[in-house]
């Protein structure tokens, strides 16, 4: 969600002198749908859309809908019912409200992405259709507050319902490699909307221009490789095909517990490493090994490089999401509980 409104707000700003904006925000959901509350999906005054809230069900009839919010300027509450209309099987309640940003937003909001902090959102709204300049959303950076619309009135309410979400910073995978599938890899996360890092061993003569969606490319000495930019919304994968370098980053690595670690190549070879491992490190916490995933990946039947991206994606997915990997027509209930 974080790239999402990352993305969304990077737009308005290299679009501000041209247009005009109205934001619309899932808030609320009875049943199932395509995506859940929190998604969002920006208007410019001219019809076009960046953005989705739903799989391309709704899109057209929230673009018809703000054009009263561009005449007004007064936040709407539209609502869905999929069971009839659209084949989700639940109803969607959609906030739409004017949406312009301050310098100051702007500033706060940069400077929280880079600092890595979170961020936090309010939205007020109804279950029932109406327009409301008491509706909107409010966000939160660090102590000051920002609303998206002017006139928006944050004082508490009883009647009012709120949508509230939290953005942790964007996540990031450090691929320590620089072979093909290393390449392929990259190239798949970057459709996540991860922040890439490739760690190449020194010797390497490839650049960033190999890896496609990368945002850093370093090869440092493997020995004084600096770990304090991997956090817990940060994932590792090892995959230099080098059995020595492999454990010559691990080493490198004993300090950091990342969200997901994961070792490429079969159970065998992480025995291996994790032997030698120990042999120059056998005070190595308990909590260190055990976080250590290889073969990495879910097992999919993946064979060529791309195969393998989607199966080590999709690992870290279930990890991070803290959800057992099944098939979806195995599953009793809605898809996203």
């Amino acid at each position: 969600m974080t790239i999402e409104l990352k993305n969304i707000i990077d737009y308005v700003i290299q679009n501000s002198n041209q247009n005009k904006f109205v934001l619309a925000t899932v808030v609320h959901l009875e049943g199932s749908s395509y995506r859940r509350p929190g998604v969002r999906m920006l208007i410019n005054n001219n019809g076009e859309s960046f953005g989705n809230v739903s799989g391309g069900c709704v899109e057209k009839e929230i673009i018809r809908q703000s054009q009263s919010v561009f005449k007004s300027e007064i936040p709407k509450i539209i609502k869905y019912d999929g069971r009839f209309r659209l084949g989700c099987e639940g109803i969607i309640t959609i906030l739409i409200e004017p949406f312009s940003l301050s310098k100051k937003f702007i500033t706060e909001f940069n400077t929280s992405i880079q600092r890595r902090f979170s961020i936090y959102s309010s939205s007020t709204y109804k279950l029932e259709q109406v327009e409301d300049l008491n509706l909107g959303t409010q966000i939160q950076i660090g102590e000051k507050k920002f609303s998206f619309h002017k006139n928006f009135s944050t004082k508490s309410n009883k009647k009012k319902l709120y949508f509230k979400q939290s953005f942790a910073p964007i996540f990031r995978l450090f691929i320590f490699g620089a072979e093909h599938d290393a390449v392929q890899l990259c190239k798949s996360a970057s459709l996540l909307g991860w922040e890439i890092t490739i760690v190449a061993p020194p010797d390497e003569n490839k650049t960033i221009n190999f890896f496609k969606g990368a945002k850093n490319f370093i090869t440092p000495i493997i020995e004084s490789f600096n770990s304090n930019s991997i956090d817990k919304q940060s994932a590792i994968i090892l995959m230099t095909h080098s059995f020595n370098k492999d454990i010559q980053y691990l080493i490198a690595l004993k300090e950091t517990f990342p969200a997901y670690f994961g070792l490429l190549g079969p159970s065998k070879r992480r025995e291996k490493i994790i032997e030698k491992f120990l042999d120059h490190y056998p005070e190595c916490s308990i909590e260190f090994l055990d976080q250590l995933r290889g073969p990495a990946g879910l097992d999919i039947g993946a064979e060529s490089p791309s195969e393998i991206s989607i199966s080590i994606l999709s690992e870290i997915l279930s990890v991070i999401r803290q959800k057992n990997a099944l098939i979806l027509s195995s599953k009793n209930g809605n898809v996203h509980d």
